[in-house]
C-alpha cells in the first residue's frame, strides 16, 4: 500500500479542532510507506478534524472527528488494509449527503489538493485557463465569456462582473489596477478565508485573467490581518507561481506581465466598501469616497481600478475552461451559477455550502444542513450578515437568488447564513448586529455615526426591560432616515436587521416593551428562575451545575434559588430531569 496518501484537513477550522496534532501523531507512526500530506477545508467544519485516505486506485475513505489517539488505528489500516481498524472513524452515509448535494465550482479543489504545493494545483487543471486566455484570446473575448456566464459580484452587491471589467478596460489611463477584496468582515462568514487557505492558486489564476481583461499590470489582494494562515498560504502561492512563470513578466512567453502583492488590512468592516478599501490601501483611514467618479475611472492612486471579491475570482478559471454557457445554465434567469454560503448557528451540519442559485433556503438548512440541533423548531435565518435581514420560518421555501431574497428584506450578501431556533430572541439578534455596525461605522456621515448609536441605545433599553411606548415607531423612523441619508453601503444597509425583525417578529418587541418579558427566554434582565417545591426531588443536580452556587437545599428535599446570586445562565433548567426549574 505504498502509494496510499493520507491527507489531513488543515484549514483554520481543522487546525482549531486539533488537525495539526493529528498529523504530527501520524508522522510518528509506521505507515507502511503511505504518504502524509495536508489539504485545506473541505467544508464539513462540524466534523473536523478530517483525515482523507486515498487508496492506490484513487478510492477515498474519509475519517471524521479524528484525534491524535486515533493515529495508531490509521497506521494499522495503512499497513494491513484491515478496515475494521478505522470503521468507527468513517464518515456516515448521512453526513456524506452534505457534500453530495452540493455543486462545487469556487470550492471545487478545496479540501482536495495541497494548498502549499503548486504541482497539486497544476495536476488539477490549474493555470490552463490562464494559458488559454493569454495565448488564444483577446481581452474583449474574455469579457464576452464572462458576460455570457452571467457572473455577478459575489461580495454582496451582485453587480455584473463583465460590466465592471469592461468599464475599467475602456477607461483612459496608462496604468490600471486590479484589486481583490478579501476583507471578509461579516460575523459568521468565512467563505473567502476558506478559498484562500484551501486553493490560493485558484484566486491567483482568476485575478490574472481579470488583470489581462482590463489591462492591468499590478494587482493587490486586500486581506484581513486576522487571517494569518490565508496570508501565509497566499504568499507562498505567489512565490511558487512567480518561480514557475505563471506570474510576473512575459507570462507564457507573451507580452502580458502582471504582479500580485498582498495588503493586510486592520479588519474594518467599512473597508468592504470598495472606495473605503482603496483609501485604506493608500494608507489613509478607511472611509468611503463620494461617487462618481467610480473606481473604474478613478480608483487606486486615482488610476482606473477594478475590485472583485475572492469568490468572484474563484469562479473565473472554471468559466473560461467550461464556457460561459455552462455557468449560465445553472441558477435562475436573474442569478446565474452557484453561490457559496457559510452556514452557522443552530444547524446540525455547519460549514461551507455551494449550491446553484434557485435552490431554496429549506434545501440548504434542512436537506444539506440536516435541520436544527436537538430537533428544535426552526425560527429564522439571518442572510447577508449585519447588512442583511432575518427571514422567518414562514418563508423557508424562498428561492435563493438576488431578487427573491431582496423581496424578503434581506440580501444575498457575501454568503453568511446564521440559522436560529426557537430559543433565539429576535430583538437581541437585531441588537447584536446593530452593536457591530455602530462600532464599525467610520463616522464620516452623521446619519450612520449617530443614527446607529441611537438605535443601539433603544434596542439595549428594550432588552434590559426599560422599553417605552413609541420605541417601535422611533426605531422605524431612524431606520428609514439612516437608509436615506447614509453615504455608503454600511449605513444604508445597517437598519436591515431591525427592519426585518420588526416586520416579521413585532410581537416580540411588543412583549419586551409592554409585558416586560422575553418570549425566547434569552434576555437575562427579563427572566427569572425558581424551583417548584412540589416537583423538586432534591437530587442536587441543579446545585452541582450552578456556576455561582446560587442554589441551596438538602438531599431529597426541595431546593431554592437565591435570586440575588443567580446570573440566569440556565444551567439549572438544562440539568433538571424533573421539570422542577421554572423560567419566567
Amino acid at each position: 500500500m505504498s502509494n496510499m496518501k493520507i491527507v489531513v484537513g488543515e484549514g483554520s477550522c481543522g487546525i482549531a479542532a486539533g488537525a495539526e496534532k493529528v498529523r504530527q501523531a501520524l508522522l510518528k507512526q509506521e505507515l507502511g510507506g503511505a504518504h502524509v500530506t495536508i489539504a485545506g477545508c473541505v467544508g464539513m467544519c462540524y466534523l473536523e478534524p478530517i483525515v482523507d485516505i486515498y487508496e492506490e486506485d484513487g478510492t477515498l475513505k474519509r475519517l471524521v472527528r479524528v484525534t491524535e489517539n486515533d493515529a495508531a488505528q490509521i497506521a494499522q489500516y495503512a499497513v494491513t488494509g484491515d478496515e475494521s481498524a478505522i470503521k468507527e472513524l468513517l464518515v456516515s452515509d448521512e453526513d456524506k449527503e452534505f457534500l453530495e448535494k452540493q455543486t462545487r465550482i469556487a470550492l471545487r479543489r478545496c479540501g482536495i489538493i495541497n494548498p502549499e504545493d503548486i504541482d497539486d494545483f497544476v495536476a488539477a487543471d490549474g493555470y490552463t485557463a490562464l494559458k488559454k486566455v493569454v495565448c488564444e484570446m483577446t481581452p474583449q473575448e474574455v469579457i464576452e465569456v464572462i458576460k455570457t456566464s452571467g457572473l455577478a459580484g459575489r461580495g454582496g452587491a451582485g453587480f455584473p462582473t463583465w460590466f465592471k471589467w469592461n468599464a475599467a478596460r475602456e477607461a483612459q489611463g496608462d496604468e490600471k489596477y486590479l484589486i481583490c477584496n478579501a476583507d471578509e468582515g461579516d460575523p459568521g462568514a468565512f467563505m473567502d478565508r476558506a478559498v484562500i487557505e484551501s486553493d490560493p492558486h485558484n484566486l491567483i489564476e482568476g485575478m490574472l485573467i481579470g488583470a489581462y481583461a482590463i489591462g492591468a499590470k499590478n494587482a493587490v489582494v486586500y486581506v484581513r490581518a486576522e487571517y494569518p494562515l490565508a496570508i501565509k498560504r497566499l504568499e507562498k502561492a505567489i512565490e511558487q507561481a512567480t518561480a514557475a512563470g505563471f506570474l510576473g513578466d512575459n507570462i507564457f512567453g507573451t507580452d502580458f506581465s502582471c504582479r500580485i502583492t498582498i495588503k493586510a488590512g486592520a479588519g474594518a468592516f467599512v473597508c468592504g466598501e470598495e472606495t473605503a478599501l482603496i483609501e485604506s490601501l493608500e494608507g489613509h483611514r478607511g472611509m468611503p469616497r463620494l461617487k462618481p467618479p467610480f473606481p473604474a475611472q478613478s480608483g487606486y492612486w486615482r488610476k482606473p481600478s477594478n475590485i472583485n471579491n475572492v469568490e468572484t475570482f474563484a469562479n473565473v478559471s472554471w468559466i473560461i475552461n467550461n464556457g460561459g454557457e455552462a455557468f449560465a445554465a445553472m441558477g435562475t434567469e436573474g442569478s446565474k451559477g452557484t453561490k457559496v454560503f457559510a452556514v452557522t448557528g443552530k444547524v446540525k451540519r455547519s460549514g461551507l455550502v455551494e449550491i446553484p442559485m434557485g435552490k431554496t433556503l429549506r434545501d440548504v438548512i434542512f436537506d444539506i444542513g440536516g435541520g436544527m440541533k436537538g430537533d428544535r423548531k426552526f425560527k429564522a435565518v439571518q442572510m447577508g450578515g449585519p447588512s442583511g435581514g432575518c427571514i422567518p420560518a414562514s418563508l423557508i421555501d424562498t428561492v435563493i437568488d438576488y431578487k427573491a431574497l431582496g423581496a424578503t428584506g434581506a440580501i444575498m450578501g457575501s454568503g453568511g447564513m446564521v440559522v436560529m431556533d426557537e430559543g433565539t430572541c429576535m430583538v437581541g439578534m437585531a441588537k447584536f448586529f446593530l452593536d457591530f455596525t455602530a462600532k464599525e461605522s467610520c463616522g464620516k456621515c452623521i446619519h450612520c455615526r449617530i443614527g446607529t448609536t441611537r438605535m443601539l441605545e433603544i434596542l439595549t433599553r428594550i432588552t434590559n426591560g426599560n422599553g417605552k411606548p413609541g420605541d417601535v415607531e422611533l426605531l422605524e423612523e431612524l431606520c428609514y432616515g439612516i437608509k436615506d441619508g447614509a453615504l455608503c453601503g454600511l449605513g444604508q444597509t445597517a437598519p436591515n436587521p431591525v427592519l426585518t425583525t420588526l416586520k416579521y417578529f413585532k410581537d416580540e418587541y411588543i412583549a419586551h416593551i409592554e409585558n416586560k418579558t422575553c418570549p425566547a427566554g434569552e434576555c437575562s434582565a427579563l427572566i427569572s428562575y425558581s424551583i417548584d417545591a412540589d416537583a423538586c426531588r432534591g437530587c442536587t443536580l441543579c446545585a452541582r451545575n450552578c456556576p455561582v452556587n446560587a442554589i441551596s437545599g438538602e438531599v431529597k428535599k426541595p431546593h431554592v434559588i437565591d435570586a440575588e446570586k443567580c446570573i440566569k445562565c440556565g444551567k439549572c433548567l438544562e440539568s433538571c430531569k424533573f421539570g422542577a426549574v421554572i423560567r419566567k
